[in-house]
């Protein structure tokens, strides 16, 4: 049997990950394994409460990343554990509640068909926004169609953190030298996946208070107009062959 693994950073989310962790753990249908990825960002009692959580869930893990330089690295890492431990298909999501533990099934039901990378998408029919600031969706409206231009991409969401894999996808990337250390590696990971059979499903993100920084913004854009070069450069230490 095919071993489903979600990989999932959590930091301060005292008040939703009890919530997300029974959600998961009792879905109908396959069983899914629950990797919850967590550095020393996290200052609230959320660790104390996946470990309790452990004593009842035997599919539920807590990865400690204590070299994390950031979020991103915490998915790549959690990736890594997962793989190593047998997973065949895994899936990525938010631990605060943005992301919608009933869409589960609609990426499963696509991993299912053949799809190597399945995208959440906000943009398409059936997705959409709730209480998200109207600058933070012109961000990632506007994200999609400057990253789609840059990039050569035609997906319709560019910067969900919603999705999932064929762990062989994964396997054949080199997850230490991924260049985003920050959001923008929603968007990095989509332009290295651009050549697998991959399909977009709606999704509705829930907004939450979380203020994006302007520095953030420009770190984006300057990975973005920098991935093409890297990813040469990356091949090139690698002996991988470039296949545009």
């Amino acid at each position: 049997m095919s071993k489903y693994s979600i990989v999932m950073p959590a930091a301060n989310e005292e008040k939703t990950i009890q919530s997300t962790i029974e959600q998961i753990m009792n879905m109908e249908g396959r069983p899914l394994h629950l990797y919850v990825v967590m550095d020393d960002y996290s200052k609230d009692s959320t660790e104390q409460i996946i470990r309790e959580a452990m004593k009842t869930y035997d599919r539920l893990h807590l990865v400690y990343y204590k070299e994390s330089k950031g979020v991103a690295t915490c998915y790549l890492y959690g990736f890594q554990v997962a793989i190593d431990e047998g997973a065949d298909f895994i899936i990525e999501m938010d631990a605060g509640g943005s992301h919608n533990v009933k869409d589960i099934p609609k990426f499963l039901e696509k991993l299912d068909e053949g799809y190597s990378c399945v995208w959440g998408s906000r943009f398409i029919k059936g997705g959409g926004v709730k209480d998200l600031p109207l600058y933070r969706l012109f961000l990632s409206r506007g994200g999609t169609i400057l990253s789609n231009t840059v990039l050569g991409t035609h997906l319709k969401d560019m910067t969900s953190g919603f999705e999932a894999f064929k762990a062989d996808v994964l396997k054949q990337m080199n997850l230490d030298m991924f260049l985003s250390r920050g959001h923008m590696y929603q968007t990095e990971m989509r332009y290295y996946c651009r050549n697998e059979k991959s399909v977009e499903v709606p999704i509705v993100y829930q907004g939450s208070d979380t203020v994006l920084k302007f520095k953030s913004v420009t770190e984006a854009l300057d990975i973005l107009f920098r991935l093409k070069e890297y990813e040469k450069e990356v091949k090139k230490k690698t002996g991988c062959r470039d296949e545009g």
